[in-house]
């Protein structure tokens, strides 16, 4: 097993490997003058299961386009297996057509990763369930909220917290867990 990040969140994938005690894998991952993204895997990873920890945040567009052509490039490097662990879903709000004429790119970047070359992906909270059904590969959304609510109980008085989600979407998943959190307050 060889694990590898780019530059969406080295750090991370830096305490991946220490907590596996496994060295990260050597890649290089610069960019070209005129801005396109630039792949090196630095060692062999012929013949073994790789990990790829990137999750696809802020710049999307630059983090997406890398897990892509490290995909690529670890296909045309012989590896035998090769799982995408997605820790932030990018292009996931748009996970249906609201109004006609828009696209689904959550499904989109499903596609895109499918094409790449990845086998497995596990995904972390995903935006909404049913995009794992956009993969036409194994697929595992895994919920952070029972280590996230354990540490939260460690520091916080229940008292003080307040429980928020971001838009309408995200108020059932905020409901849920501002009830194990003894009905912490809860504000969209």
């Amino acid at each position: 097993m060889k694990l590898f990040t780019g530059n969406s969140h080295p750090a991370l994938a830096h305490s991946v490997a220490d907590y596996l005690g496994i060295e990260l894998g050597q890649l290089t991952a610069t960019k070209f003058s005129d801005g396109e993204i630039r792949i090196m895997v630095d060692e062999s990873a012929r013949g073994n299961d790789v990990f790829i920890i990137q999750p696809t945040c802020k710049p999307s567009n630059d983090t997406l386009m890398e897990l892509l052509i490290m995909l690529d490039a670890f296909r045309r490097a012989s590896a035998t297996r090769i799982t995408v662990v997605i820790p932030y879903y990018g292009y996931a709000r748009q996970d249906k057509k609201v109004k006609p004429r828009e696209p689904i790119t959550a499904r989109l970047v499903a596609n895109l990763i499918t094409v790449a070359g990845a086998n497995r992906v596990v995904a972390i909270d995903l935006h909404a369930d049913q995009i794992q059904g956009f993969f036409d590969m194994p697929h595992d959304n895994v919920y952070a909220s029972p280590v996230l609510l354990a540490d939260i109980w460690r520091h916080y008085a229940s008292d003080e917290l307040i429980v928020v989600s971001p838009d309408v979407g995200g108020v059932v998943r905020a409901r849920a867990v501002a009830k194990r959190l003894d009905d912490a307050d809860l504000a969209i």
